[in-house]
C-alpha cells in the first residue's frame, strides 16, 4: 500500500542517513514538499524547499522552526549519537562501553540527550502540526540494540540504554497521538549498518551484503514508510519491516 504526503520533515537533515532520506523523498516525489532541519547546512545538490538551523539538545531552536514549519504529514528523525572523539575544551570523548567500568555520567547524560531527550523534543513541538483527520508518520532511528529482549551481547550501555529509551518514548507517544490524531502513525525505524561516520569504526564484523550505503538505507526505510499502517504505531521496525521485540 503506497502512501504519499503533502509536507515531509527530516531531522538531521545534513547527517548520511538524513541526506539521503532528504534525497529519496525529493527523487521518489514522496511528498510534495520538503523541509530539513540540522545543526549545519546540508552540502550537495539536496533540494530542500525550506530549511531551518536547529540543535535537537537545545529546545528553544526546536520552538522556533516549528513555529515557522506549518502543518506537516511525514516527520523522520534521522539524528544520534554513537561516538565521538574529544575537541577539548568544548566536548568531551565518547565510545561505546565495553565494560560498565568504562561509564561516564557525563557522556552517558549526552548519549540521552541526544538519542532520547531530542526526539522527544521534536515530538512535543511537531506532533501538534500532524493533520488530525488524515494519514500521517512520525518516524525517528532506532537501533536493534535498543532492544532489551534482544540483548544477549551486553556493554554499549549508555546506546543501547538511549535507544531503549527512545522505543519507550515511541510507543508512549503512539498511544498519546492515538487520541488526538488516530490516523497518525508514530514508529522507530532501524536502517541496519549504515556506511556512515556513526558506524564507521565498528564494521569490520558486518557482512559487506549487510553494510548499506546511505542511498540504499534510504530507499528501504522509505518503503517501509510508504507501507505504515495504524496497526503499526508504537512499534519499532528493521529496514525490511519486520518487527524488533523492546
Amino acid at each position: 500500500m503506497s502512501r504519499r504526503f503533502s509536507h515531509a520533515l527530516v531531522v538531521g537533515v545534513s547527517g548520511g542517513i538524513g541526506l539521503a532520506l532528504a534525497d529519496g523523498i525529493g527523487d521518489t516525489g514522496l511528498a510534495d514538499q520538503l523541509s530539513g532541519w540540522s545543526r549545519r547546512r546540508c552540502e550537495g545538490p539536496i533540494r530542500l524547499d525550506t530549511w531551518s538551523p536547529v540543535d535537537i539538545t537545545d529546545e528553544s531552536s526546536i520552538a522556533a522552526a516549528a513555529a515557522e514549519l506549518g502543518e506537516v504529514d511525514l516527520v523522520i528523525v534521522a539524528t544520534g549519537l554513537l561516538h565521538r572523539d574529544s575537541r577539548p575544551p568544548d566536548t568531551i570523548g565518547l565510545a561505546p562501553e565495553k565494560t560498565l567500568r568504562a561509564l561516564d555520567p557525563v557522556a552517558m547524560a549526552e548519549a540521552f540527550a541526544v538519542n532520547a531527550i531530542g526526539p522527544a523534543l521534536v515530538a512535543k513541538h511537531v506532533l501538534p502540526l500532524l493533520p488530525r483527520s488524515r494519514h500521517s508518520v512520525f518516524a525517528a532511528l532506532s537501533a536493534r540494540v535498543g532492544s532489551i529482549g534482544d540483548n544477549r551481547l551486553g556493554g554499549w550501555h549508555s546506546y543501547r540504554a538511549s535507544k531503549a529509551a527512545l522505543n519507550q518514548i515511541i510507543r508512549t507517544l503512539s498511544i498519546e497521538l492515538r487520541r488526538t490524531h488516530p490516523a497518525a502513525i508514530c514508529v522507530g525505524l532501524h536502517p541496519g549498518t549504515v556506511d556512515t561516520t556513526l558506524s564507521g569504526p565498528f564494521q569490520s564484523a558486518v557482512a559487506p551484503a549487510r553494510l548499506f550505503t546511505p542511498a540504499i538505507a534510504a530507499g528501504h526505510l522509505i518503503d517501509v514508510i510508504e507501507n505504515l499502517d495504524t496497526q503499526h504505531s508504537g512499534d519499532v521496525l528493521d529496514w525490511a519491516g519486520k518487527r524488533i521485540p523492546c
